[in-house]
């Protein structure tokens, strides 16, 4: 079967992805470019005997190499060559995407644009010819390509076929002014005298990026020695500077431009008078420079009341089947096998016990996904960005730190990797510096638990206020360093696009969602089922220890205890708890989970319940949670207003009993405010060694080490002082 290789480019918040996800449907990989740490995603499918392999390549402005995602999306497209190149346009906002759309028709890859937005542009009074821009542009196709529409699909999916059977194919770009145009043709040919290069770059493209200054390949031709390019270079740009000074790179790019705004005049008929959109109009009060702040704000604690109140049904049901029927369904099959004790202890208090109190927390954790790809696929999170950048400015950071400080809320070590967008890179390790110190999502099962156990009435006051908190010490954090460590380091500039708010693709949240939540799994299933069964044993160690205090595990963490009695949870628990959790901080509820399920009391022998039963119990169970969470939905989307009155008293765990017996609130509080300031977990320290140097890495340690302790023993003095304790 023949196979179409094509690569999806574009400007960001031009619906990219969610075209490629429209494409592809559920025939994804995700995973790092080679040697990059930027994410790819490639899909198949198959339409008429076709096989059409698509990579959805970073979203960039340009091809030049000022970020990581331009250096990857343009290594890929000159270097890999793919058989196509579909380059995704915003109708809406032609001119600025088509400057990209130029600079792919110099590297000479077949192209193909996927117009979208077409509704849009509409909305804005523009109507937009597509046989016109497509000559224009020399002949390239243009193909009105909206995701929610099937027809702009099918249409897409036909030009694909017709490019694989080499029906169309396009003109060579325009040439440029003559005086770079001369310089272009003596620089092409130098290069085109050396094979090895040839091979490599498209002489005629490598020769225009030189004479712009790429940096990146100005290196490269430095260390490989090509003495005749870097002679016939210096002499095209002394003769190109008589004319336009020391703005070579400047004349490129307004020859480009010029280009673009020919086609859009072509192709683009406007209204008489501008039309103010709804975004428009929305924006006038999300952006507000006062109102601004506090809609955000408003918008993560509903958020956070989402994730607490809509899945503790859910938590609720997934404890009950892990403490019950699967508990059972364990211990009968190992006696069946007649496995020893200590296999079927290992099994319950140590894997079970363990993975499954972790394992509660997915609806949160998938609630929390959700609503996040929402906020972003409706165009909301780009408004926070730009809300953001005054305060961010006070820190010597701007909107462009806040994309990755948000993607912390998710997980820090992708949240790290983001800051490769920034070009700044001071700007760029001081805001990777600061991403420990946003609540990730492993840190919330520890705040759900605590809050239920010790603030049942106020535990999505306590969640939304840990947020709030991080965010808090990130911003002070910032401030010191930006005046003291990365004081006279500029910010530069803030350039960001508003994409207009759209209805968000289901499909397209649901993906983004369940590939975190799918991550978190994962991770239950390697890390933490390896930590919980490494902890049993040291539980158990010398073997046969009747008190977990006089195990291995309960000496060693005695050892630390007096560290964190100022802080007011100086117990081996709490102690032992924090250590392991530097693994993950999922762990942190894992091992406290272990260690009061081995003080409780021993359950009582296994009753008569069949098979059946528990799978009817586990099926009801779920049908009534899913209701109890849609009257709670309704509630937390209805504020001041009860719909549904809550009818008795939730169920206790067993760790929730043994929390509030070992810690008062203000103690609770205390350790909250450790777990989220202290040690982000190991794959965060490697990503931070990776991105900026093991220098900066041990100095984020030091931060995430001293900083809790202080916060925490300050709160707790406090707070006895005060009468609270």
């Amino acid at each position: 079967m023949p196979t179409l290789r094509v690569a999806l480019a574009g400007n960001p918040n031009v619906g990219k992805s969610t075209l490629f996800n429209a494409l592809t449907g559920a025939r994804q990989h995700v995973g790092n470019w080679p040697g990059k740490t930027v994410m790819q995603a490639s899909g198949t499918f198959q339409v008429d005997g076709l096989t059409v392999e698509v990579i959805d390549l970073p979203g960039a402005y340009s091809l030049s190499s000022f970020s990581p995602e331009e250096a990857v999306a343009r290594d890929y497209i000159v270097c890999e060559q793919p058989d196509l190149v579909v380059d995704v346009v915003d109708a809406a906002n032609l001119e600025r995407n088509l400057y990209l759309t130029t600079q792919i028709r110099e590297t000479g890859a077949p192209l193909l644009l996927a117009l979208t937005m077409t509704d849009l542009a509409t909305q804005r009074g523009l109507c937009v010819d597509c046989h016109a821009l497509s000559d224009a542009l020399g002949g390239v196709p243009v193909v009105p390509a909206t995701a929610q529409q099937n027809g702009g699909l099918a249409a897409l999916r036909t030009a694909f076929q017709r490019w694989a059977t080499g029906e169309t194919r396009a003109e060579a770009p325009p040439p440029f002014d003559p005086p770079i145009e001369d310089a272009i043709t003596t620089l092409a040919a130098a290069i085109a005298a050396q094979p090895d290069l040839a091979r490599r770059y498209p002489p005629r493209w490598l020769a225009i990026q030189l004479l712009e200054g790429d940096e990146e390949l100005l290196g490269l031709l430095a260390a490989a020695d090509h003495a005749p390019i870097a002679a016939a270079l210096a002499a095209s740009r002394d003769r190109l500077r008589q004319t336009y000074g020391d703005d070579i790179d400047l004349a490129i790019a307004e020859a480009r431009y010029r280009q673009a705004r020919a086609a859009v005049a072509r192709a683009v008929r406007q209204p008489a008078t501008p039309v103010v959109t709804f975004s428009e109009r929305v924006d006038r009060v999300v952006t507000h420079r006062i109102l601004g702040i506090p809609i955000f704000l408003a918008l993560m604690y509903l958020v956070f009341n989402l994730v607490q109140n809509v899945s503790a049904p859910y938590l609720d049901w997934i404890d009950g089947l892990f403490s019950g029927p699967l508990t059972r369904r364990a211990v009968a099959l190992l006696a069946l096998l007649h496995a020893p004790a200590w296999i079927t202890a290992l099994t319950v208090d140590g894997i079970i016990a363990g993975v499954g109190s972790v394992l509660v927390f997915v609806p949160g954790l998938l609630v929390l996904y959700l609503a996040l790809a929402l906020l972003e696929d409706s165009g909301y999170l780009a408004r926070a960005a730009f809300v953001m950048d005054r305060a961010l400015g006070a820190l010597g950071l701007h909107g462009k730190s806040f994309i990755p400080l948000i993607l912390g809320f998710g997980c820090n070590v992708p949240a790290v990797y983001a800051t490769r967008t920034i070009e700044n890179r001071s700007a760029r390790v001081l805001t990777g510096m600061l991403i420990p110190f946003m609540s990730c999502s492993a840190r919330l099962p520890v705040y759900v638990v605590f809050g239920m156990a010790l603030f049942p009435q106020n535990a999505d006051l306590v969640i939304w206020a840990m947020y709030l908190v991080g965010i808090v010490v990130a911003a002070a954090a910032g401030l010191v360093l930006s005046r003291t460590v990365f004081a006279g380091a500029g910010r530069g500039a803030f350039v960001l696009e508003l994409p207009p708010y759209r209805l968000p693709s289901l499909p397209t949240v649901w993906w983004q969602a369940w590939q975190h939540t799918a991550g978190f799994i994962r991770k239950a299933g390697t890390i933490i089922l390896a930590v919980s069964v490494a902890l049993w044993l040291l539980l158990n160690l010398p073997w046969g220890v009747s008190d977990p205090r006089d195990s291995a595990f309960g000496q060693a963490s005695s050892t630390l205890a007096p560290l964190f009695a100022p802080a007011g949870f100086g117990t081996w628990q709490a102690a032992g708890a924090l250590v392991t959790g530097v693994m993950a901080k999922e762990v942190v509820v894992s091992t406290l989970a272990q260690i009061y399920a081995g003080q409780a009391d021993e359950p009582e022998s296994a009753d008569t319940t069949t098979v059946g039963d528990d799978l009817a119990g586990v099926a009801g169970g779920f049908g009534l949670a899913t209701v109890e969470a849609s009257k709670r939905l309704l509630d937390a989307l209805t504020p001041g207003v009860t719909l549904f009155p809550e009818e008795g008293e939730p169920e206790e765990t067993v760790l929730s009993q043994a929390l509030r017996t070992a810690f008062t609130p203000l103690a609770g509080i205390a350790f909250l405010l450790f777990v989220l300031l202290y040690v982000p977990c190991v794959a965060t320290i490697g990503a931070q060694a990776q991105e900026f140097g093991w220098r900066w890495a041990s100095l984020s340690l030091v931060m995430t080490l001293v900083l809790p302790w202080t916060v925490a023993t300050l709160v707790y003095q406090a707070g006895r002082l005060l009468g609270a304790g």
